[in-house]
């Protein structure tokens, strides 16, 4: 008893509902992607990802300026998905979830957990799923390592970024698909991507 009121104590505090979300039934963390290769995803558009100094970077659109993603091989229903990245003050990046279609990406068509410091509308930059849940005050991510704790399950989708909780709505349009990191501008590194199947 104490343990389940503890849980449940703790998923009132957006930093630990990264911990306890859906621990009745998930599953076991897997490792997605580690820094040291690309193993398991694929890419999508001209971004130049590679492995470098522990991470998997892209700083450069090689051909048409379009934003470029690397591409989960599985798809995803319910999860629960740690991320660790870097990006420069510039960078336009994000984590797109419930991706149905493999090769087509956009913000509309996926969840966003955006990225995106210089965004000319904030209340869709870093911390907000882009369109979908807008983020007030709009915190910053460049030029340091952080954090994104996301939780799908059902309708409902959490974002807590770097142990404060961003977004926090129930939305029931995508329902499972794939997993994408954006790249579209500036620098932009992960160098650590787990989830747990929910």
């Amino acid at each position: 008893m104490k343990r389940i009121l503890g849980c449940a104590a703790a998923l009132a505090a957006a930093a630990a509902m990264f911990g306890c979300a859906g621990s009745g039934g998930g599953g076991d963390w897997v490792t997605l992607l580690d820094g040291s290769s690309l193993n398991g995803w694929y890419p999508v558009g001209d971004g130049n990802w590679r492995v470098e100094d522990g991470a998997v970077v892209a700083d450069k659109l090689v051909g048409k300026k379009k934003p470029a993603f690397l591409v989960s091989d599985k798809s995803y229903k319910d999860f629960e998905l740690h991320v660790e990245f870097w990006v420069s003050h510039d960078a336009n990046s994000g984590i797109y979830m419930r991706c149905g279609n493999p090769v087509v990406f956009t913000d509309r068509i996926c969840y966003e957990a955006n990225i995106f410091d210089e965004r000319k509308d904030p209340s869709y930059g870093t911390g907000a799923v882009t369109n979908f849940a807008k983020v007030d005050p709009m915190p910053k991510a460049g030029g340091k390592w952080n954090t994104y704790d996301i939780t799908l399950q059902g309708d409902h989708i959490v974002l807590v970024l770097n142990g404060v909780k961003t977004a926090d709505i129930h939305h029931s349009q995508l329902k499972d698909g794939q997993i994408a990191l954006q790249y579209a501008q500036g620098v932009v590194k992960f160098r650590k991507v787990t989830i747990r199947e929910l």
